[in-house]
C-alpha cells in the first residue's frame, strides 16, 4: 500500500502516465463524461467528496503547465474560483477562461474525467499536465 499522497490506484496510475499537455477534468456530480473518454467515479454521495479535496490530493502530485475553467465558475463556485487563481498565480501558471459549452467540448479530448460528488454548480476544471523541466 503506498504510504502517501493519492491513494485510489486508477487514479494514481492516470497521474503517473500523464505526458505533457495531457488534460485532466475535475467534474462535479453532474458534468457530463462522453462515451469515450474514461471516467474515474470518486463520487460516493452528493456532496462526497468536494472537488476542491481531490484538487488538493492531485496538485500534489502532478506538474501543471496551465488550467481551464469555465466562465461561470467565478460567480457560481466563487471558493474553486479564488483556489484556482491563487495556485495559479503561485505556480506562475496561466488560467484560460472559457464558456461551459467549450470546457465541455475539451473534455472529450481528455485523458480522463474524475467525477467527484460535489454539487456546486460550475465546479469543473481542467488541469494540463506539464513537465519539471
Amino acid at each position: 500500500m503506498k504510504k502517501t499522497g493519492v491513494l485510489h490506484a486508477e487514479l494514481s496510475k492516470l497521474i503517473a502516465t500523464l505526458g505533457h499537455g495531457d488534460m485532466l477534468v475535475l467534474g462535479d456530480a453532474g458534468l457530463p463524461v462522453p462515451p469515450h473518454v474514461p471516467c474515474i467515479d470518486l463520487a460516493v454521495t452528493l456532496g462526497i467528496p468536494t472537488l476542491q479535496q481531490v484538487l488538493e490530493a492531485v496538485l500534489e502530485e502532478v506538474y501543471l503547465e496551465k488550467i481551464t475553467l469555465a466562465a461561470p465558475t467565478e460567480t457560481h463556485s466563487p471558493n474553486l474560483w479564488q483556489f484556482a487563481r491563487n495556485y495559479a498565480e503561485a505556480q506562475n501558471l496561466s488560467i484560460d477562461v472559457v464558456s461551459h459549452d467549450e470546457l465541455k467540448q475539451l473534455s472529450q479530448h481528455a485523458r480522463a474525467i474524475v467525477r467527484t460528488g460535489d454539487t456546486t454548480s460550475y465546479t469543473n476544471i481542467i488541469l494540463h499536465s506539464g513537465v519539471p523541466f
